[in-house]
């Protein structure tokens, strides 16, 4: 990675949309923007429409309303002749409603390439064209998402991202396909919880292929700190779709305890906790967008994560799932034939193949 890092390779990649078309960026991209939308209060309406206003110049924007009637109707209010507006399809059926959503807008899309968002995600154009330029490669592209503003609980949060980021890969809030690998694979499973996993492996099982590109940072807007606090185990739930990654973090709380004995040793695990998650800040660019600081919440992090995961088991073992709006959901993710076996020992039955019908 060169000096110049992620925002030296998204203005690269719009210098070249300008010498390919001679001049600057179109006003519009030959993309779609799909964002599914389920709310319950209109906190951050204003902002949001602004937000819309400015992509709509850009993109073709699909908004897929899940809200209730009275909201659905004070957006449609906002939104009429700046974007598409429209209620998830009717026939569309699952327990995740995000899924439904993308599912209407992706079929309702007029481009080849598209972008899916939750509501949250902050694109700026760079970021757009990048992503337009991925998709002429590619089936998927797994952009990089980083908060800003940085308030205490989505610094808590970015531990997560660099220990992520330093062991592979991110799982952001956007991800962007095209719309005839989605349409040709039938779309992704609409009964799990990790539906951002399950487009990646969706789109895997069909042969598609992907790019994981480090440097192209996507800033997200953290939620308040009372929702941050409610999704907890919901997400420690998404390692039960990744064993390997749930047996490490059922781990924490017990080498803890041990541990403990010998303060040295503890102080030792953390500053390597640390250290992992500073290679992750570094990575591809990361420091212009990842301050020194949250390098140190890694430990913190990780210790939540391994008490809320063996919460979330015992949700899984003993509630049969975990809460998702007014059901719950079982399944965190359509297992990998890799993990099959192994998800087979630890719930001591036999794992549904779903792949095969997404091949």
């Amino acid at each position: 990675m060169s000096a110049s890092g992620p925002t030296g390779d998204v203005r690269r990649a719009t210098r070249r949309w300008e010498v390919e078309h001679g001049g600057a960026p179109p006003a519009r991209l030959p993309m779609t923007y799909v964002l599914p939308l389920r709310w319950h209060t209109d906190t951050g309406l204003a902002e949001l429409t602004d937000y819309l206003r400015w992509l709509g110049e850009r993109v073709e924007v699909l908004v897929v309303d899940g809200s209730p009637a009275d909201l659905f109707a004070r957006h449609a209010e906002m939104w009429g002749g700046l974007i598409r507006h429209l209620p998830p399809d009717p026939g569309e059926q699952g327990l995740n409603g995000k899924v439904l959503g993308v599912h209407t807008g992706v079929r309702a899309a007029g481009h080849e390439h598209v972008v899916i968002a939750d509501d949250d995600v902050r694109y700026d154009e760079a970021a757009l064209i990048a992503v337009h330029r991925l998709l002429g490669r590619v089936d998927l592209v797994r952009p990089q998402n980083y908060f800003d503003p940085l308030p205490w609980h989505a610094w808590w949060d970015t531990g997560r991202t660099l220990l992520n980021r330093a062991l592979g890969a991110d799982y952001p809030g956007t991800l962007a396909v095209r719309r005839g690998t989605f349409l040709a694979m039938g779309g992704y499973d609409p009964d799990v919880l990790f539906e951002n996993l399950e487009l990646i492996r969706a789109v895997r099982a069909h042969r598609g292929t992907e790019a994981v590109p480090a440097w192209l940072y996507v800033r997200r807007l953290p939620p308040d700190a009372a929702h941050f606090r409610g999704q907890r185990v919901r997400q420690a739930y998404d390692d039960l779709a990744q064993p390997a990654r749930l047996l490490t973090v059922l781990a924490v709380v017990p080498a803890v305890v041990v541990a403990s004995r010998r303060p040295a040793l503890l102080l030792g695990a953390a500053a390597g906790v640390v250290a992992l998650a500073e290679t992750g800040r570094r990575h591809a660019g990361g420091s212009r967008v990842f301050p020194p600081a949250t390098a140190l919440a890694a430990p913190f992090w990780l210790l939540e994560r391994g008490v809320c995961s063996w919460l979330a088991v015992a949700q899984r073992l003993l509630l049969g799932g975990v809460r998702y709006g007014d059901t719950r959901i079982r399944r965190a993710a359509t297992p990998t034939p890799h993990t099959r076996a192994i998800l087979h020992f630890l719930w001591g039955r036999t794992i549904p193949d779903r792949t095969k019908n997404q091949q």
